[in-house]
């Protein structure tokens, strides 16, 4: 499905290594007709400093771009369903500390909220995993979301196998086209790359 006149939720959570990379993809996102993209942090992305840069410095870069406040609160989350905010929600990066939580339907967070409120329309969840402990710990759950209704993930691979062999990142190259197969309900292949 073409994402033209979509309105996309964009979700960060806390793998900071690759917002520079992610937020590239949310403007190519922009760019594209008629499309809205109203963004959400969790608390860890909204407010923590790292050596990848400062929160400030990506939220002003965020609403400049999108020209939209960034929901950063769980009661700016809660409506997204009720008033059906969003044709389609994207987490990216998702963290596992994310992912856990959705796999175990934890809602604390603005992210973890918005999804909450936003799959109660039934509508596409998109998960763009970045995380440490993609192969050890956080698998299971992983494997939980693959087998659940309204999540599709980007595709995504090993990004050092010799000096983190249990770390995966997704490419970001495949945001837009992971987005627009999950509108027609469908997974992109491959999955794994």
């Amino acid at each position: 499905m073409n994402l033209e006149g979509k309105k996309i939720g964009f979700a960060l959570t806390g793998s900071f290594c690759t917002f520079k990379r992610t937020i590239i993809e949310l403007k190519n996102l922009l760019k594209i007709d008629g499309v809205e993209v109203f963004p959400i942090m969790s608390f860890n992305s909204y407010n923590l400093d790292t050596k990848f840069g400062n929160a400030k410095d990506f939220i002003k870069e965020i609403e400049e771009v999108t020209n939209k406040k960034i929901i950063n609160t769980i009661p700016d989350a809660e409506p997204i369903g009720p008033k059906k905010m969003f044709d389609i929600l994207i987490i990216a990066p998702c963290s596992g500390n994310t992912i856990s939580k959705l796999a175990n339907d934890i809602i604390d967070t603005p992210v973890t909220m918005a999804v909450k409120s936003h799959l109660r329309n039934e509508r596409p969840v998109v998960i763009a995993i970045s995380t440490n402990n993609a192969l050890s710990g956080a698998a299971e759950n992983i494997g939980r979301l693959l087998n659940r209704k309204h999540y599709y993930f980007v595709p995504f691979k090993q990004d050092n196998p010799i000096t983190k062999p249990n770390s995966v990142v997704f490419d970001p190259t495949y945001i837009k086209k992971t987005l627009e197969y999950a509108l027609d309900n469908k997974q992109i292949q491959p999955l794994l790359l």
